[in-house]
């Protein structure tokens, strides 16, 4: 089913209440595929409305992404989307490539620039390759009726020049065809809600999927913030670093500080929520778990 109509609540989608997503990467050890494989099979029985699987830096990874995203929807009856990037691979390579995808019968893809690869400083398009995921985003548009996702950020892309000016490049994508967005990682809902007004105000009207990170490990954290540049609010921090020597406290705490940042989004208007999974199981499961009882909980009452 196409994301754009499950969040459109289109063909029977979106009646158990607001659409939960899982976001996978594929692995690159024997270990990191049972990590996989293990949080497929406990994360599925919660059904979410999709599941998508990201593409290595300088698209590293492509076959095992669609290798993935073809397991999902074959052994686990779930919808799942294609991550693709304009690293690495000339024009004809990423028509080859969504040739493959629909023949595989997947509908959904999320178009991004990408990462160089590892030994690569800056980005640099592949020859006959392209410069921009808004052209990538035309391109799906043109060779495949796909629906498109694209990456939005809240907090400001790291090389953009400015808000505003990142926020017409998001114009660009979404003109070109992008159906929806999913936000990078955030940890302050004044930050998605203050995005989200901004881009309407700039005629941005596709659905803004936040994406959420569910916190286990402090370290692990302070590195993908900095990656991403995204900010974590005093507050987080400081009862992080309380807890930086009890990983179990640091484990419980973040999915505390996840349920009640989804249950507040949700309740702003937020049309979903896209887990940023890392491969791991428990404390999605455990936020997915309470967010549910809860709004079963409000519609008992």
């Amino acid at each position: 089913m196409r994301i754009d109509d499950i969040l459109a609540g289109r063909n029977g989608a979106g009646s158990d209440g607001p659409p939960f997503s899982f976001e996978f990467f594929p692995p690159k050890t024997p270990e990191g595929e049972r990590n996989l494989q293990d949080a497929l099979v406990r994360l599925a029985p919660l059904q979410p409305a999709f599941v998508s699987v990201t593409y290595g830096a300088g698209g590293s990874t492509r076959a095992r992404t669609i290798e993935i995203v073809k397991g999902i929807r074959q052994s686990h009856n779930l919808e799942a989307m294609a991550h693709l990037t304009c690293a690495g691979a000339s024009v004809s390579e990423i028509e080859a490539i969504l040739d493959e995808m629909a023949a595989a019968g997947i509908e959904n893809v999320l178009a991004l620039r990408g990462d160089p690869p590892a030994d690569q400083k800056r980005w640099t398009k592949a020859e006959g390759g392209l410069e921009y995921s808004h052209e990538l985003v035309a391109l799906i548009k043109e060779r495949h009726d796909f629906a498109i996702g694209a990456a939005c950020f809240p907090e400001t892309h790291i090389e953009a020049a400015g808000p505003e000016a990142d926020l017409e490049y998001l114009s660009h994508k979404v003109r070109a065809g992008a159906d929806f967005l999913i936000t990078q990682l955030f940890f302050d809902n004044s930050v998605y809600l203050d995005f989200v007004a901004r881009a309407r105000d700039a005629g941005i009207e596709v659905p803004i999927i936040p994406g959420i990170l569910p916190i286990t490990q402090v370290g692990q954290l302070k590195r993908m913030t900095e990656l991403c540049g995204a900010s974590i609010p005093p507050g987080l921090d400081r009862e992080l670093h309380a807890r930086a020597g009890e990983p179990e406290a640091v484990r419980d705490f973040g999915v505390a500080y996840a349920t009640l940042q989804c249950a507040e989004l949700l309740a702003a208007g937020a049309p979903g929520i896209h887990f940023y999974t890392l491969n791991r199981s428990p404390a999605t499961r455990a936020i997915l778990s309470a967010l549910r009882l809860t709004e079963t909980a409000a519609n008992v009452a």
